[in-house]
């Protein structure tokens, strides 16, 4: 029996670390880093999510939303996450994360709050802008982090892990909606819409305070009190060499990143696979339910959860099967199949049934498995030079990258006007993209096969020359004071 329980944690969170001490230091950054982050992104997700069941709750009638301005509301969002995701990523290099990770969640809160007050378009989109920039701090922030701290055969699972954490925060905004409306609606005279607001900011303040006290920041300047200086040590010596001048921003930093094809590759590779995710990101099958005018307010904030159940379950299987087999390919052309599957029933709109139209967005929700794909294979190979300023702008342009898509991509192909229609124009966008990310999976393990010889060799060699610029400073200054 005790054997078969081994084998099934090797399986689902890998082989322990031969010695006690690593072991014991896993378990720790387990724990603070996880659950910070973990708790972050799915208020994070929360709050984006809690938007679309205030929408169908309400919200619309009472702020007079027209047209697509619910549409324009979540381009708002879009416009805002792409300004913040640069400036972020050159933030962390100099500002320590556990200071400005928990700051941007401590804004991203009172920012919901306060979409609790706005009566107008206007006011929500203004504060939906904002939200969008602190916001940006935390999904590509925390790749980075575990790209940081984690082995490339550890990462997957705390990738898939994290990433769940915000799938799950989506379905219990549908819970948290039926909730507060069955119970909150009226209460001190405020519809239960912006009971849901208020609740979702209150809830992640304590989640900002605890980044404040417990989050380590990076493996080389960690001051966490809970881990010692033998723990601080081999944190940094468990892991492949770092470029010491890799948190260098100066102006080598846009040779470093421009000049390279990881930029290019991965920055495509999240804008096909986040435009995968656009029959759940963009929430047709919510806006659909409203549309047609069959469903009850708490159906409309309750069916569309089988959805991230889906995503759930095979983000977590896909991030564990990637640690176990090292393949990536397969999980991601898999994703690609099952998009087209559910695009030829939409494709047949109005000859299929309601069944068959809940099937085909529920089949849409394995879109989600392509995160770990994405992120984890683009972690593994920014890491084989050790240049971690490189690596975060290449991580928050990835997302700021795919945001831009979804700036437009929304309005013009998903828009709230073509729900009742099934979305033909982005069905047939979703084909379109299915193939080419398909063929991108291609040129991602080509590059992947090319670049792991030639980066390990250059990253030592990188290392090396520092390291002898280093000394013969320390020589020359040492001679001046002679």
């Amino acid at each position: 029996m005790g054997e078969k329980i081994h084998k099934l944690r090797v399986v689902v969170w890998g082989e322990a670390p031969d010695t006690a001490e690593e072991r014991k230091l896993l378990r720790k950054v387990d724990f603070f880093i996880l659950t910070y982050c973990c708790i972050a992104f799915f208020f994070n997700y929360l709050d984006r999510a809690v938007l679309a069941n205030a929408y169908v709750s309400g919200m619309k009638e009472d702020t007079n939303l027209t047209g697509n301005q619910y549409n324009l509301l979540v381009t708002c969002l879009s416009v805002g996450y792409i300004v913040g995701q640069v400036p972020h990523a050159l933030v962390i290099q100099k500002v320590p994360p556990r200071i400005w990770f928990p700051l941007m969640t401590l804004v991203w809160a009172l920012l919901t709050m306060v979409c609790a007050a706005c009566h107008s378009f206007s006011q929500l989109a203004a504060v939906r802008f904002f939200q969008g920039m602190a916001e940006a701090s935390t999904y590509s922030g925390t790749q980075y982090i575990i790209g940081s701290w984690y082995k490339g055969n550890e990462a997957g699972k705390r990738i898939g892990l994290f990433q769940a954490s915000g799938m799950v925060g989506t379905m219990f905004s549908g819970v948290l909606m039926t909730a507060i409306w069955s119970t909150m609606d009226g209460l001190s005279g405020l519809p239960g819409w912006r009971w849901s607001f208020i609740i979702d900011g209150i809830v992640t303040v304590p989640v900002a305070v605890f980044g404040f006290v417990f989050f380590p920041d990076l493996p080389e300047s960690t001051k966490a009190f809970y881990l010692n200086a033998h723990e601080r040590e081999l944190a940094v010596s468990r892991l492949p060499p770092k470029n010491p001048n890799g948190h260098n921003i100066g102006f080598s930093l846009v040779k470093r990143v421009l000049f390279t094809f990881n930029f290019w590759i991965f920055t495509m590779f999240w804008v096909l696979g986040g435009a995968l995710e656009a029959f759940t990101t963009q929430t047709c099958m919510v806006l659909w339910m409203k549309a047609s005018k069959l469903f009850t307010v708490p159906q409309n904030n309750t069916y569309p959860l089988g959805i991230t159940a889906i995503g759930i379950v095979l983000t977590l299987f896909t991030s564990v099967a990637i640690d176990a087999t090292g393949a990536h390919a397969p999980y991601g052309f898999f994703a690609c199949g099952v998009q087209i599957i559910a695009c030829i029933i939409l494709l047949c709109w109005d000859s299929v049934g309601v069944g068959a139209k809940m099937g085909a967005f529920y089949l849409a929700g394995t879109a989600y498995m392509i995160q770990p794909v994405v992120f984890v294979w683009a972690n593994k190979i920014l890491s084989y030079d050790g240049d971690d300023a490189a690596r975060a702008i290449i991580l928050y342009s990835m997302n700021g990258a795919s945001s831009v898509l979804f700036a437009f991509w929304g309005i013009v192909l998903y828009p709230t006007t073509d729900a009742a229609t099934g979305f033909r124009k982005g069905t047939i966008a979703m084909i379109v993209v299915t193939i080419c990310l398909a063929m991108w999976i291609c040129i991602v393990w080509w590059q992947d096969k090319r670049t792991q010889p030639i980066q390990m060799t250059q990253g030592i060699l990188k290392t090396k020359s520092i390291e002898e610029e280093v000394e013969m400073d320390t020589k020359q200054k040492a001679d001046q004071e002679v």
